[in-house]
């Protein structure tokens, strides 16, 4: 689960709802003082929202970017329907082809984990409406072993058990894996009452149905990699146990990609180190 530092948007960024063609979606519109040199849309990944951005949000301002972070349909302060088409890999990216023409694109695309995957199925339906296209910690085909088991186990959970119940299970197991001195009786950085919130304002049918796609996903690289001229980018962690820093080094190749590797981040780099990772989407953005 990704561990926003804050929910509390910069004063750059006005949190609001992006009418589309396919509805509205909730983001957060972040602008530089000045005309923007570009404008990025930025996709969260499994279980995350717009906040996963926000540490990130007045560095790209301050370099002239205007950044749009949204919540994608069943996430967080975007409703969705109890309906699992609704959340089909193909019905997500058309939701992704209509938030880049609401904003008024070209945009630089910029999606983390799931959202990497959900933007890719968008550029392989229309390339059109993206400048650029950066991959965040999001690799070429289904996640790593051990995660799957995770994302099984959490599917399996939600389909017989409220969001509450599971989000003190979540609590509970992130306890047994916390370091000795953290589990008696100091709360796991989890617990946090924003995070807690963002969980049940998700849509459980979102979070069981895109957790299926990343059991499955295939491997599409060859098909993203003939998608010409779209400048692409991967960016990761130095290390990644949803997709091994290996595996994204190599697809970056097969992709003919610029590669940046965060040090001293993970899985969330926007999160771990949003400065630096702001800066190396910006360095991308201002050669394209």
């Amino acid at each position: 689960m990704s561990r926003p530092p804050t929910f509390v948007p910069p004063a750059c960024a006005t949190a609001c709802a992006l009418s589309t063609s396919r509805g509205a979606f909730a983001v957060l519109d972040a602008r530089p003082a000045g005309a923007p040199r570009g404008t990025a849309l930025l996709l969260p990944g499994y279980t995350g929202s717009k906040e996963d951005f926000i540490a990130m949000l007045e560095p790209l301002a301050e370099a002239g970017y205007r950044a749009v972070a949204v919540d994608g349909r069943g996430q967080y302060e975007s409703d969705g329907p109890e309906d699992q088409q609704a959340y089909t890999q193909d019905a997500l990216a058309r939701d992704v082809l209509a938030q880049a023409e609401a904003i008024g694109g070209p945009v630089h695309l910029v999606g983390h984990s799931l959202g990497g995957q959900i933007s890719r199925a968008a550029v392989l339906l229309d390339s059109a409406p993206f400048l650029t296209f950066t991959l965040m910690s999001s690799g070429p085909a289904q996640i790593s072993p051990a995660q799957q088991q995770k994302v099984k186990l959490l599917g399996d959970a939600l389909a017989v058990m409220p969001m509450d119940q599971v989000w003190g299970a979540i609590q509970a197991f992130d306890a047994l894996d916390a370091p000795e001195d953290t589990q008696a009786g100091v709360a796991p950085v989890d617990g946090r009452e924003d995070l807690r919130r963002r969980w049940l304002r998700h849509n459980p049918v979102q979070l069981i149905v895109t957790g299926r796609q990343l059991l499955v996903e295939p491997d599409r690289v060859d098909e993203l990699a003939a998608v010409r001229p779209l400048p692409k980018h991967v960016v990761s962690g130095g290390e990644d146990d949803t997709w091994p820093v290996p595996l994204l080094d190599a697809m970056a190749g097969r992709l003919g990609a610029r590669r940046t590797v965060i040090a001293g981040a993970a899985h969330s780099p926007n999160t771990d180190r949003p400065l630096e990772t702001a800066a190396a989407l910006a360095a991308f953005w201002d050669q394209n």
